[in-house]
């Protein structure tokens, strides 16, 4: 009975992680996502001819 229980726990620790990876695959896609709406919207790399600095606005 005691092998059986450790299976209960240990299978469920791995669905746990397996949840927790799911999730941050997600977030990080999301958040790649975004960058690339955002990039769409108006605001792009400065080329490299511009130097460091830009202008505020």
């Amino acid at each position: 009975m005691f092998e059986y229980e450790m299976h209960q726990m240990r299978a469920a620790q791995l669905i746990r992680e397996a949840d927790n990876r799911r999730l941050v695959r997600q977030v990080r896609q999301a958040g790649k996502e975004a960058a690339r709406d955002a990039g769409n919207e108006g605001e792009r790399r400065v080329g490299s001819h511009r130097g460091r600095f830009v202008s505020a606005a």
